[in-house]
Order: structure tokens, then C-alpha cells, then sequence
């Protein structure tokens, strides 16, 4: 049998199919990106499995998991991991820690399919435990620079052009602010983090350790950026990107509007999208009431109401820039310019897109303006 494979880095590096044969519940708590969950057993099933070892040991769990996983439900099994095997000729298997599970799924393989298939030595654990330690090491030996702007200023659009730039907003599916919400859902916590620590693990096998993340809060939508990292960001230098507000309008109209609005379509359909994009829009708005003041919401809910039901008459959007240049002026960049103020001795440069990018590219070079 080809060597089962201890090598976590070249795993994650090289994107290895990989299958994930511990039960369902487990998978969906936390997996890596692109792996194929084909259970072993599923969660009822493990769920008996471990009340018989807890009562009666192991040899009674492991008699009742063959019993439980027989005849039909055995070969349907083993033909999807004969199929993935066939297909992934290069690929891994693995289970929690690279134990049992595992094991008898290589068994059965080889003897009910004939085909050999590695597993991860130390499993799901061991592969888990390597990408927090990927971030931590990061933390430690590379340097960070933020960058911050004001709502609608663009810093996305920065990070795409920068090849040494961790998107964490990306990684968690979120915009970041209180509009933030894709019409898909945020990865689970482990999954944000495992996404997180792969591109910081394969930049640095290009030698990058200088990297320029969002100036972000402790939590996107609902994901939090794993600590260590969070604790360097309150210290390190910023880049501060401006834009005018007429084109952070058009930039937040595009973003939160006709792209949020295209999302949910292409999801849900036309009918089903718009009405899932038009209540997004407004709950979005009424989670932050109690900072806007009753006055103000109801006069940016009544404007967001017309632009809506304009949109689902016509299709246009103009009357959303009402709202949104209502949210700017009145709530975001007072806040924003509060918080400025307050990071101003950390500012090292400050300039439009062209001049940030240009600057930050120059950085990374090891030349200072």
C-alpha cells in the first residue's frame, strides 16, 4: 500500500482530494476546503456505535458498527469511495484521528474493491491542529499592515490588487459593515479559520512575509478572526485609502444593491430573489436602529421602501443613493472619522486607490516612501 501520508504541509499546499469518512454532524462542525464528506457511518449510527463502547467497550462498538453497516448499506458505501478513489487516483482519506474509522475504510476498499487508498496519519485532529499553528506561526514571524477608509472607499478593491493580501472578508463571506450579508451563508468558525490559514500558507511558500489585511473588527458578520491575529492588527502600521463620496455611493449602490440583488436571484430565482434580497435590505437597516434613533431609521426606511418598490417596478436603482447617501453622511463617516482620529499615529500613508496601491506594492519591495 502506498505510504500512508504524515506530510500536512504538501496536503494543504497541493490541494490533495481528500475524503472526510467521519459522520456528518462532525464534518459540518468544522473541514477543509474542496473535501468530500463519504461517512463511514452517519450520525445515528455513531451515535449507537458510542453508546455501546461507553456501556460495553470496544469490541462490542466495533461488533455493532459491522452489524449496523452491512449488506446494502456496506456496498453503497464502498462504491462511493471506490468512485472517489478511481477518480482521485492521488487523493486521501482520513476520519477524526487517523484511527479506526479510517482503517476500516482502507480495508474494506482494498478487499471488497480492490484498490489501496492512503489515510491522513492523525487525522481530521492532526490536520486541524497544523493550520492553527500555520496562523500563530504567521503572527509571530511576518509583519502586517492595515488598511482603512472610510464606508464605500474601496478596500476590497485594493486587496484584489495586491498579491500579498489576506481577504478576510472573502474567507468569511461578508462585507463586514451591517449591509455585509452575501445571499449564500458564512462558512461555520473552523472553516473560516482553515481558509484563513491555507493562504497564509501558501503565500508564505512564496516567500511573502509582509501581508496587508482590512482594518476589521473582532467579528465579520458573524466569524471572528482567530485572536492572535486580531491582537497584532491593534498595533500595526495603517494605510489610510480616500475616496469622494459621490463614488462611495456608487461603489455601496453597486456592492449592497444591484450585486446583493443579482446574488439572490441567481440563488433563489427572480420572484423568490428580489422579495429574499428586498427583506435582507431592510432587516439589515433595522439592526441598527438603536445607533441610528427612531427619527432617523424611519426616514431612511421610508426612502429604502420607495427605492425598492421603484426597482421592482422598473428595475432601476437611483432612488437607492437616498438612503445610502443618508447612512454615509449621518452615521458611517462620523463614526469612521472618529475612529481615524483615534488610529491617526498609526497612519504611515494616506492617499486615493492609485497611491495606495502603488504604495503598498513599493512596501512590500522593502522601499519606504
Amino acid at each position: 500500500m502506498r505510504d500512508n501520508c504524515a506530510d500536512l504541509r504538501e496536503i494543504f499546499l497541493h490541494d490533495v482530494p481528500m475524503m472526510d469518512v467521519r459522520a456528518p454532524v462532525e464534518f459540518t462542525k468544522g473541514a477543509f476546503p474542496g473535501v468530500i464528506n463519504l461517512p463511514l457511518m452517519n450520525d445515528t449510527e455513531r451515535q449507537k456505535v458510542g453508546t455501546s463502547y461507553k456501556q460495553a467497550g470496544q469490541q462490542a462498538a466495533i461488533e455493532l458498527g459491522h452489524k449496523l453497516v452491512s449488506g446494502e448499506v456496506k456496498q453503497a458505501r464502498i462504491k462511493a469511495w471506490a468512485d472517489f478513489a478511481r477518480k482521485n487516483p492521488q487523493g486521501l482519506l482520513y476520519c477524526f484521528r487517523g484511527g479506526l474509522r479510517s482503517q476500516i475504510t482502507q480495508q474494506w476498499l482494498k478487499s471488497e474493491a480492490g484498490i489501496e487508498y492512503p489515510r491522513v496519519i492523525g487525522g481530521y485532529k492532526a490536520m486541524r491542529s497544523f493550520l492553527i499553528e500555520t496562523i500563530e506561526q504567521a503572527v509571530t514571524e511576518c509583519d502586517f499592515v492595515l488598511i482603512g477608509g472610510l464606508t464605500g472607499s474601496g478596500k476590497t478593491e485594493v486587496l484584489h490588487q495586491l498579491d500579498n493580501a489576506l481577504d478576510l472578508e472573502g474567507h468569511a463571506n461578508h462585507r463586514g459593515s451591517s449591509f455585509g450579508k452575501h445571499a449564500t451563508p458564512q462558512p461555520g468558525q473552523i472553516d473560516f479559520e482553515n481558509l484563513l490559514a491555507i493562504d497564509l500558507l501558501k503565500k508564505r511558500a512564496r516567500q511573502i512575509d509582509q501581508f496587508v489585511i482590512e482594518d476589521e473588527g473582532r467579528i465579520v458578520g458573524s466569524r471572528a478572526v482567530p485572536l492572535e491575529l486580531y491582537r497584532i492588527m491593534q498595533d500595526a502600521p495603517l494605510v489610510w485609502l480616500e475616496d469622494s463620496f459621490d463614488s462611495r455611493v456608487e461603489r455601496i449602490l453597486k456592492d449592497y444593491v444591484t450585486d446583493l440583488c443579482a446574488e439572490f436571484i441567481a440563488v433563489q430565482g427572480v420572484e423568490t430573489g428580489f422579495a429574499a434580497y428586498a427583506e435582507r435590505l431592510k432587516q439589515s437597516l433595522s439592526s441598527i436602529v438603536r445607533r441610528l434613533g427612531g427619527e432617523r431609521y424611519q426616514r431612511l426606511a421610508a426612502i429604502m421602501d420607495g427605492a425598492l418598490a421603484e426597482q421592482s417596478r422598473s428595475g432601476a436603482v437611483d432612488q437607492h443613493r437616498g438612503w445610502i447617501s443618508g447612512m454615509l453622511s449621518e452615521y458611517y463617516d462620523p463614526m469612521y472619522a472618529f475612529q481615524r482620529d483615534s488610529k491617526d499615529a498609526r497612519i504611515e500613508f494616506a492617499g486615493d486607490q492609485r497611491a495606495v496601491v502603488e504604495y503598498l506594492k513599493q512596501r512590500k519591495a522593502g522601499s519606504r516612501y
